[in-house]
């Protein structure tokens, strides 16, 4: 009988998010087997986290304590051209033309639906 171990998980991300329960949220949404879901709360924590792990898609909020998710994602293009980049957001409509002109592969504007949600990450991962 085989025993080994397989890890099913085959794809990362990342979420940044300061609110725990849009992340609670955001984890039951995307409870997929197929995905490894890691989470920091501020732009300092993504930064040392991006320094040693390499998630395919990172999913942004954009109003977290110490910044603008907009702002960041040109850290990220810059830094980890691979990574996809969701943008959450609630806080600014305006925020999108931002998001994306900044180089965010795709914009969800709160609320918005699990369906919207998995669509966006699976069309990014695969």
């Amino acid at each position: 009988m085989d025993t080994t171990f397989k890890n099913t998980k085959t794809k990362k991300a990342l979420i940044i998010e300061d609110e725990s329960d849009m992340c609670l949220l955001l984890n039951i949404m995307l409870s997929a087997d197929e995905v490894e879901l890691d989470h920091v709360k501020n732009l300092s924590s993504a930064r040392e986290y991006l320094k040693s792990e390499n998630p395919s898609v990172v999913i942004l909020d954009n109003k977290l304590p110490d910044g603008f998710g907009v702002d960041f994602i040109s850290f990220i293009k810059n830094n980890y051209p691979a990574i996809k980049i969701i943008m959450i957001s609630g806080y600014d409509p305006s925020a999108e033309d931002v998001a994306l002109d900044n180089g965010a592969d795709v914009f969800l504007q709160k609320p918005f639906t699990k369906d919207q949600l998995y669509k966006s990450m699976m069309g990014l991962m695969n």
